[in-house]
């Protein structure tokens, strides 16, 4: 059973800067495929970064530019770097992993964080 959890999350003016952190308690962690999440109010949970385990990197097109995703297996960590920020980005970011190719869909994710708030005010 792999736990997630996520950090980072706060309030940013618009134009900010934010680093998002998944820390996971399995070892092997290094094998799993990796997305972050974002879901705001009224609206359905999107995909905005995913990071296989052979770094292979993709980009939702809102984010495409402004934001970095990566890993650090040595600590069991994803990254989420977020430049840019707009008042758009505000919601709440949960990171997921799976053993199964990486998908946009929330269903097709095992494990998942109890996510962190991002608040990006104008």
């Amino acid at each position: 059973q792999v736990q997630l959890v996520e950090s980072g999350g706060g309030l940013v003016q618009a134009g900010g800067s934010l680093r998002l952190s998944c820390a996971a308690s399995e070892r092997s962690f290094s094998v799993y495929n990796v997305a972050w999440f974002r879901q705001a109010p009224g609206k359905e949970r999107e995909s905005v970064a995913r990071i296989s385990s052979a770094y292979r990197l993709y980009y939702a097109d809102s984010v495409e530019g402004r934001f970095t995703i990566s890993r650090d297996n040595a600590k069991n960590t994803v990254y989420l770097q977020m430049n840019s920020l707009k008042p758009e980005d505000t919601a709440v970011y949960s990171c997921a992993a799976t053993l199964e190719p990486l998908t946009t869909m929330p269903m097709s994710y095992a494990y998942w964080g109890q996510g962190t708030q991002v608040t990006v005010s104008s």
